[in-house]
């Protein structure tokens, strides 16, 4: 399959983000990444997945949340990796653009969220339910989305690390808050970063997975 890559400015309000997007020949879906705390697009755990996903027909999407100044700030005082609605805002601004630019074409869009980006990933799902088909989470922090749990419309897998277990408590919290389609997986033998060999390939045959089946051309085109 034919994959054409390039990196693009993304407006957010007052100010631009930078994105990288891995755009396949006839695209059927696309995926944006919210990358987790400390972590930018380059995100050698993301990137693979996006090229998992790429091989299944997807066109993906991975943006720095964070401008450089930002990021400067951040390395120092880690305040703004966990300012969840800061990062929801900049997914909601990168979504509009995805829906006015439309580099894959008019195709169902999800998001995949990793440790904090997680929570923002579903916030941000809540602000604009008719755009966000899908949602996956790899050892994230869906609790701290807090009270957008309950509001979220689009079907979200949920992935954990079998070894992370105070994660997985988390996440069974969270899961039971929300009312969408969701589902959680454990990754047996896992820790939270998915290092062990094999786990991060499970993670990213199960967000193909279930992006194929959220993500269905012909039921957007009827929606």
């Amino acid at each position: 399959m034919d994959v054409r890559g390039g990196e693009v400015t993304i407006p957010a309000g007052a100010v631009d983000l930078t994105g990288d997007l891995l755009v396949p020949t006839g695209a059927t879906g696309a995926v944006l990444f919210a990358h987790g705390s400390g972590s930018s697009r380059h995100s050698p755990r993301n990137v693979s997945v996006a090229h998992r996903l790429t091989s299944d027909g997807l066109g993906t999407v991975l943006v720095d949340l964070l401008t450089s100044d930002e990021d400067e700030v951040d390395a120092v005082t880690a305040e703004l990796r966990f300012d969840i609605g800061l990062l929801a805002d900049r997914l909601a601004a990168t979504l509009d653009w995805l829906v006015a630019e439309r580099p894959f074409g008019a195709v169902p869009i999800g998001l995949f969220g990793a440790s904090t980006g997680a929570a923002a990933a579903l916030i941000a799902a809540t602000r604009r339910p008719d755009v966000v088909r899908a949602v996956v989470s790899r050892g994230g922090r869906p609790d701290l989305a807090g009270a957008a749990l309950g509001e979220v419309h689009a079907a979200t897998l949920l992935l954990v690390g079998g070894r992370d277990e105070q994660v997985i408590t988390l996440n069974e919290q969270a899961r039971d808050r929300m009312t969408a389609p969701t589902e959680l997986r454990v990754v047996p033998g896992a820790t939270h970063l998915f290092a062990e060999p094999g786990t991060l390939e499970q993670v990213a045959d199960a967000a193909a997975g279930w992006f194929r089946d959220h993500l269905n051309p012909r039921v957007y085109a009827r929606s």
